[in-house]
């Protein structure tokens, strides 16, 4: 990795599209399969020098050969059980190249753009660790077990997290190789950062940049890509 990129990527696929019940990483968005879009917005993004891309075993050879059909230049490897295990089987493979910085993933979230990577990158530089988020905007209530709701949570300071989510690292190389593995698994890789006691900052995200979760989410991606492309 060269002096000029010490921003390396991870992205985290190795998920088993559970509620969408089908294969949503290769599912047709804009001409292209979804996580196509997801690799090409790191691979554009000038500061990215190294991208790692992280599935389920038997999908490794899959993923190679749409890397390939892309010309995108990622390593596959494969994942662990949960997330904390993929995360850090992308780092392991990041390791021999020591870079400063790392970008955390969904790859499910095609929309992000290399523009909102290097902004969220600078951050990070400035602060030791940033995450792309937005603020909640919705009226929030807690629910009791039976879905009534039972109180108004304010929502001023809440925002939702995405992702990347960028740290220094070697802080996180080391928070992560603590961790111990039996402990509740924090849910993003921020919850852990702040769990150490370290702080991050959150990047309001200039544009979309949901998670494809449910089938209802592809056509709305889909306009999406497409309107950006016109």
């Amino acid at each position: 990795m060269s002096t000029a990129h010490q921003l390396a990527s991870v992205i985290v696929a190795a998920g088993s599209s559970r509620r969408m019940g089908f294969d949503k990483l290769t599912a047709p968005l804009a001409g292209r399969p979804l996580l196509a879009h997801t690799l090409a917005a790191f691979q554009t993004c000038p500061e990215v020098g190294a991208v790692v891309l992280v599935c389920a075993e038997e999908r490794v050879g899959d993923f190679e050969r749409l890397a390939a059909d892309y010309s995108i230049a990622a390593r596959v490897v494969p994942g662990g059980r949960e997330r904390r295990d993929s995360v850090w089987k992308g780092l392991e493979a990041l390791a021999s190249a020591s870079p400063e910085f790392v970008a955390i993933h969904d790859g499910a979230r095609p929309l992000i753009t290399a523009e909102a990577i290097s902004s969220c990158y600078q951050m990070a530089r400035e602060f030791g660790a940033a995450a792309c988020a937005e603020p909640e905007t919705d009226t929030v209530h807690r629910v009791n077990a039976n879905l009534c709701p039972i109180e108004n949570v304010p929502r001023q300071s809440l925002w939702r997290m995405q992702t990347p989510q960028i740290f220094s690292f070697p802080a996180m190389f080391r928070i992560l190789s603590e961790e111990p593995a039996n402990d509740a698994p924090a849910t993003d890789e921020v919850m852990a950062w702040i769990q150490s006691g370290a702080t991050a900052r959150v990047f309001e995200t200039p544009d979309w940049n949901f998670k494809v979760t449910h089938p209802r989410d592809l056509p709305w991606a889909d306009s999406i890509l497409r309107a950006r492309s016109l």
